[in-house]
């Protein structure tokens, strides 16, 4: 069958699928837990079911959905062990990366890392027309000021392992943020530059694991 001229391509459908999906989760649209269910999912989007289990393969992948035996799709729950695993996994990578790149970082790196925390300070976390969950301005400066930090660890190997664990707790990240509104995130990232920069490796890693930590922390006491 020939493709008619102009149509969207399968692809071009399911990435518009998964962009609409994966922004509607990140808001908060659907609660943890929901389920997604793929025939609704057509409907709603007016595509094929084929599209929509690709859009919803793919948000697996990213963490933000859940594949569940002879039950679909969903959300993922508070109570999902992954994101304590995820959580771990990173307490015990990136303070490591850190230590690296604060013994390996050089003056361009200290500089990079003073810009991306100071947009990160003046880019506001919430606005109202993108509801209750953080911004997706200040979702993306906060991102570049933590793999700033580690990019000068010069491994891009732990690099590309941070930037999948990042992708795969960004959900459990807007949660935890939601619930313990009284964090002092301001504060966390300001210490984190400070040390980072005074190349006090021992604080800066203490203040990383905690800070991984409180994040953690928040989302068990959601559950």
């Amino acid at each position: 069958m020939t493709q008619t001229a102009g149509a969207p391509t399968k692809q071009m459908l399911s990435e518009r699928v998964h962009a609409r999906l994966q922004e509607a989760i990140m808001r908060g649209e659907y609660a943890p837990g929901e389920a997604l269910k793929p025939q609704e999912l057509a409907q709603r989007h007016e595509v094929s079911l084929a599209v929509v289990r690709e859009a919803l393969v793919r948000l697996v992948g990213e963490g933000i959905a859940v594949r569940l035996p002879n039950r679909g799709f969903a959300v993922p729950d508070f109570s999902d062990r992954r994101w304590q695993e995820i959580a771990e996994a990173r307490r015990t990578i990136e303070p490591v990366m850190l230590r690296l790149a604060i013994e390996r970082g050089d003056l361009d790196w200290e500089s990079r890392v003073r810009a991306a925390h100071h947009r990160l300070t003046r880019t506001p976390v919430y606005v109202p027309e993108e509801g209750e969950y953080y911004s997706s301005a200040w979702s993306e400066a906060h991102r570049v000021f933590h793999r700033t930090l580690l990019d000068g660890c010069g491994n891009p190997v732990l690099m590309d392992t941070f930037d999948r664990l990042w992708t795969s707790s960004e959900l459990a990240r807007r949660w935890s943020a939601q619930r313990t509104p009284g964090r002092d995130g301001v504060a966390e990232h300001r210490r984190l530059e400070e040390a980072a920069l005074a190349r006090d490796a021992d604080t800066a890693a203490e203040v990383l694991t905690e800070h991984l930590t409180l994040t953690a922390a928040g989302l068990i006491s959601c559950s």
